[in-house]
């Protein structure tokens, strides 16, 4: 298992969706990119995401963090190309490093 630490971009074409909805833009371009994420054991799991704070709605930003838990391994740069040919305008990987 490894983990991936991404920046992103959230541009002026997505300013006004919430953070829950960035989350699932997120979610289903990871499912879309069929990259090997770990998920959380139990009744109903999820994606291993860490998030960093909230943008509040409206907010555009050059630089927001999240931390992808990988079951397996995958090379950030791959990472990158995958989910950047899945996100929806506005919503861009800039770099991902491994922690």
């Amino acid at each position: 298992m490894q983990k991936i630490k991404v920046k992103y971009r959230k541009g002026e074409e997505v300013k006004f969706i919430s953070h829950r909805d960035l989350m699932r833009a997120f979610q289903r371009a990871i499912r879309r990119a069929d990259l090997p994420v770990a998920y959380s054991q139990g009744f109903n799991p999820h994606m291993k995401i860490s998030w960093g704070n909230a943008l509040k709605v409206g907010a555009v930003s050059e630089a927001e963090f999240a931390e992808i838990q990988i079951d397996g391994w995958i090379r950030p740069h791959e990472l990158v190309e995958r989910l950047n040919r899945q996100l929806p305008r506005g919503l861009e990987i800039l770099e991902a490093n491994l922690v």
